[in-house]
């Protein structure tokens, strides 16, 4: 069986530590670095759907939690107040919505605003239990990818649309191979928020939403505060979890008295979608690094480009060449020592996507010869076409290795 916590190992992408803590990875030069790329990536297909990015703390007080329901009906799965005197307390967040809904009502808001996308990569944290803590795939500190899109009532079914469009684009430029998509409803033993009707329009506004996608019910998979639609993923060893996500939510509004003016001048609630693309990045990658072994697509590789000198009198080459690459903002690196066969297989298994050899005929006339991970060779490049293939498969987050035509 692929296990994401070995491969990590192997590959120097995260570890653990009793004195950090259970449940509380730390990354790695190699994860960071994968980990940033994939960051980068969905702030700017974010940006580009008209989400503004914003940063909030990963902590409030506990009266925002006690506004929010979270204290309420989420308590279970939080870490105990933090009290700083008689009347101060504070509490790590839970979820990123609280803190969504201040900086909605930080102005005031018109129909011209809406649908307002505000998104934000942020920490949480959850309370739990060491038995099931494991990897990547469950953890007390979670970094998501977040957004909480207000809009009006006859504003969701597109908004709803357009966030499924995106998951189904970051999954295909990831690699993300989903299992099947679930709508998430209520169900009888568990407590929930709002009123029937809004729960009743809730659930009609996400069917429609799914009109043609194959999906399948959970009862009392719902969110406390709403219906959902989950986009669920299998790990290697058969074990079925969410990944991406899309709920409607009535009641953070009303609790917050959010609102917006229409255009007669009477005031509104707006609906609040949550949404998630691609999860938390914790999730993400102990899937990511299973689902490819290890072996991620070459744009957010953590080195994408090793550079291998034969012997000392190609160093000064092998050297212009590594920082031509990274001034083209490529990951590269140059690898000394060692026997040349030594290094092509430490790089292969490392799963670096590019091995660019330099010898003294290569040195001489500035050019390179590309091993790829996959074992084939390609003949000897100048050394500006060389970065320029390997920076257009990264540009366009190819899954393949060498460009078309």
């Amino acid at each position: 069986m692929i296990d994401h916590r070995r491969l990590g190992r192997e590959l120097g992408l995260f570890t653990s530590d009793p004195l950090a803590g259970a449940g509380l990875p730390l990354w790695l030069p190699a994860g960071a670095a994968a980990r940033h790329a994939v960051e980068e990536y969905i702030r700017e297909l974010e940006r580009q759907a008209g989400h503004q990015h914003v940063l909030t703390p990963p902590l409030g007080k506990r009266e925002l939690f006690e506004l929010s329901g979270h204290l309420d009906f989420f308590a279970d799965d939080m870490f105990p107040p933090m009290r700083l005197s008689a009347d101060d307390e504070f509490v790590l967040r839970p979820a990123l919505c609280p803190h969504h809904a201040l900086v909605y009502r930080s102005r005031g808001r018109s129909r011209r605003d809406l649908p307002l996308r505000i998104a934000e990569l942020g920490g949480m944290y959850r309370a739990e239990r060491s038995g099931v803590l494991g990897g990547l795939a469950r953890v007390r500190a979670i970094s998501l990818n977040d957004a909480h899109n207000f809009c009006t009532l006859d504003q969701v079914g597109a908004e709803v649309a357009e966030i499924l469009r995106l998951i189904r684009e970051a999954h295909a430029a990831l690699g993300v191979r989903p299992a099947g998509y679930r709508l998430s409803l209520r169900g009888p033993a568990e407590r929930y928020v709002g009123d029937e009707a809004d729960w009743e329009r809730a659930e009609e506004l996400l069917r429609a939403a799914l009109d043609g996608v194959e999906y399948t019910e959970g009862v009392g998979e719902a969110a406390f505060y709403g219906p959902k639609i989950d986009i669920q993923v299998v790990d290697s060893a058969g074990r079925e979890s969410t990944l991406s996500t899309v709920q409607l939510d009535f009641d953070k509004p009303e609790r917050f008295d959010l609102s917006y003016v229409d255009s007669g001048g009477a005031r509104r609630r707006p609906v609040m979608v949550h949404r998630s693309l691609v999860g938390s990045m914790e999730r993400l990658f102990g899937y990511l690094i299973e689902v490819h072994e290890g072996t991620f697509p070459a744009w957010y590789a953590p080195v994408q480009l090793v550079v291998l000198p034969i012997a000392a009198g190609q160093d000064s080459a092998a050297e212009m060449f590594a920082a031509a690459a990274q001034a083209a903002g490529l990951r590269a690196e140059v690898h000394r020592n060692g026997s040349l066969g030594g290094r092509i297989r430490e790089a292969a298994h490392a799963r670096i996507p590019y091995a660019a050899v330099v010898g003294p005929r290569e040195a001489a006339v500035g050019q390179v010869s590309l091993r790829l991970r996959d074992g084939r060779s390609l003949a000897p490049l100048p050394a500006a076409e060389a970065i320029a293939l390997v920076a257009r498969v990264v540009a366009t987050r190819s899954p393949e290795l060498v460009p078309p035509g």
